[in-house]
């Protein structure tokens, strides 16, 4: 597992624009880069992700905000997005996105918490086996 204490450490993985990961990662620090990120994992840990396409099998993390995520579980503090696809989703107290949500689960975490938002798309709940089909 590849664990990122700084953003200095981010930085000098980054070749060509492209910070490529193979493995679990744990990001241990924000960190703002003018690159893109492919990772090659099941499993993201960060404090806060901001990207225009995530995928990948499970994320946690305290911030996402992201143009598309496509992954099999998200646990999150807040979530911003273009669209999610996903298996089972829960957020701490906002959920929003511009287009659309499809996931098998969303829940809040918190008792007062904000449903969750599409603005220009819908929220569905789907089977589990139409959300592999996505992802």
């Amino acid at each position: 597992m590849k664990i990122y204490k700084t953003q200095r450490e981010i930085e000098k993985d980054i070749k060509n624009e492209v910070l490529e990961i193979d493995g679990d990662v744990t990001f241990e620090c924000s960190f703002s880069i003018n690159a893109s990120i492919k990772v090659n994992a099941g499993n993201i840990t960060a404090e806060d992700i901001t990207a225009w396409n995530i995928t990948a099998g499970d994320i946690t993390a305290w911030n996402i905000t992201a143009e598309d995520i496509n992954a099999g579980d998200i646990n999150a503090w807040d979530i911003t997005a273009g669209n999610i696809n996903a298996g089972n989703i829960l957020y701490h107290a906002f959920c929003v996105v511009y287009d659309s949500i499809k996931c098998i689960s969303i829940k809040a975490r918190r008792e007062k918490a904000q449903e969750p938002i599409c603005l220009d798309g819908k929220l569905e709940i789907k089977q589990k086996e139409e959300i592999e089909e996505m992802t």
